[in-house]
C-alpha cells in the first residue's frame, strides 16, 4: 500500500470499535428502562394491593357497624325475660307502606302476648289515623289475641294524638289513657281529591280517557264530576263511617257518653274526651305502667326497620311520590 494510500486511513479499527463502544452504552440505556419500567409496574401492584385491602377494611367496618347497630342492646335482652309491661309504638299515619301498618303492629303485638314475661301491653299512639282497612286488622287481632290471652290486658295511652283510624286502634284496648291536652277522637271518614277540568279548559288541553264500564273513572281528577257519582262515593263513605262507629260503641260500650256530637268528626282534649267517655283517665305511659299495670320497667316491642332501609328511605325519593299520590288520588282514609 503507497503512503498516500496508508495515510488516506489512518484509522481503519477505528469504525468498529465505534461502534462496540455505542452497542454497550445501548445495552446499559435498555436495562435503564427495563428496571424503570419494572419499578412503576412493581408500584403499580403494590398501590392496586393497598387500594383492594384499604377498600375490604372499610367494608369490613361498615358491615361490623351495621350488625352491632342491629343487635339488641344487653339491658333490653334481660328485660326480656323478667317480668315487664310491653310497650308498642303506633307512630304516625296508618298504611300498609308506613311503620304503623298493620304487619308492623300486628307482628309486635303477637310477640308481646307471646312472651310471659310481659304482664300486660302498651300502645303508645301518635298518629292523626290513615288506612280503615290497616286499623281494622288491628283492632280484630286485638280481639282475638285477648280471647287468646285472657289474663293479657292492653293498655292504649295516646301522646300528642289520637284520632280517627288510630282511635279506631284505641277502641280495642281494655282501657285507653291520654294526656289532657292529648286530640282524641275525630271518629270520622274522609276523602279527598283535587279537579283539573277548569285549568284543562283554559290550556286547552284535552282529556282522553278509555275505560271498559260506565263508572270506571268516576275518582279521575281530569274528568267532570257526576252527581249520581257523588251520590254513590258518599254512600261509600256513609258505610265505612257506620262500621267505625260500630266498633268503637263495641270496644266502649256503656262507657261512651250520649252526645251526638260524638261521631261526628270533632276532636277532642283528653280533658274532654275523659268526660265524654273516649278515655278512662289522663296518664303516660310510664304512669299506666307503674299506676295501672303495676310493672314500671318498659320493653318496647316496636317493630323497626333495619339500618339499612332507614337509611334508603332517608335518601330515597318517598317524600316526592307521596306528594304526587296526594295530588292526583282521592282516598279514603279515617283521619
Amino acid at each position: 500500500m503507497s503512503e498516500w494510500e496508508s495515510d488516506k486511513n489512518p484509522g481503519w479499527g477505528t469504525p468498529a470499535q465505534s461502534s462496540s463502544g455505542a452497542s454497550s452504552e445501548q445495552g446499559r440505556e435498555s436495562k435503564l428502562v427495563e428496571k424503570l419500567v419494572h419499578g412503576l409496574q412493581s408500584e403499580q401492584r403494590k398501590s392496586r394491593r393497598w387500594g383492594i385491602f384499604f377498600k375490604l377494611l372499610t367494608f369490613v367496618y361498615l358491615f361490623a357497624l351495621l350488625f352491632v347497630l342491629n343487635l339488641p342492646i344487653g339491658d333490653q335482652l334481660k328485660s326480656e325475660t323478667t317480668e315487664h309491661t310491653a310497650v308498642i309504638d303506633v307512630d304516625g299515619p296508618i298504611a300498609a307502606d308506613k311503620n304503623a301498618s298493620a304487619d308492623n303492629i300486628i307482628d309486635s303485638l303477637r310477640e308481646a302476648f307471646d312472651n310471659d314475661a310481659a304482664k300486660a301491653i302498651i300502645l303508645r299512639i301518635n298518629s292523626p289515623g290513615g288506612s280503615p282497612v290497616q286499623a281494622g286488622y288491628v283492632y280484630d287481632e286485638i280481639k282475638r289475641l285477648r280471647d287468646l290471652h285472657p289474663d293479657k290486658k292492653v293498655y292504649a295511652v295516646v301522646a300528642d294524638i289520637g284520632a280517627s283510624g288510630a282511635y279506631y286502634i284505641a277502641a280495642a284496648a281494655d282501657e285507653i289513657y291520654a294526656d289532657k291536652a292529648s286530640l282524641v277522637g275525630s271518629i270520622g271518614v274522609i276523602a279527598g281529591g283535587f279537579g283539573f277540568t277548569g285549568i284543562m279548559d283554559k290550556l286547552g288541553v284535552e282529556r282522553r280517557l278509555y275505560t271498559s264500564g260506565k263508572h270506571k273513572a268516576f275518582l279521575d281528577p281530569f274528568s267532570p264530576e257526576k252527581s249520581e257519582e257523588v251520590t254513590f262515593w258518599k254512600q261509600v263513605l256513609d258505610t265505612t263511617h257506620r262500621q267505625f262507629i260500630e266498633q268503637v260503641k263495641k270496644g266502649r260500650g256503656d262507657r261512651l257518653a250520649d252526645d251526638p256530637r260524638l261521631f261526628s268528626g270533632l276532636i277532642w282534649t283528653g280533658e274532654q274526651a275523659l268526660d265524654l267517655g273516649l278515655i278512662d283517665g289522663l296518664g303516660s305511659a310510664r304512669s299506666v305502667a307503674r299506676e295501672v299495670v303495676g310493672e314500671k320497667e318498659l320493653v318496647d316491642y316496636t317493630h323497626k326497620a333495619s339500618r339499612v332501609q332507614q337509611l334508603v328511605d332517608r335518601f330515597g325519593a318517598s317524600a316526592g311520590s307521596a306528594a304526587l299520590d296526594q295530588l292526583l288520588e282521592s282516598r279514603l282514609e279515617l283521619r
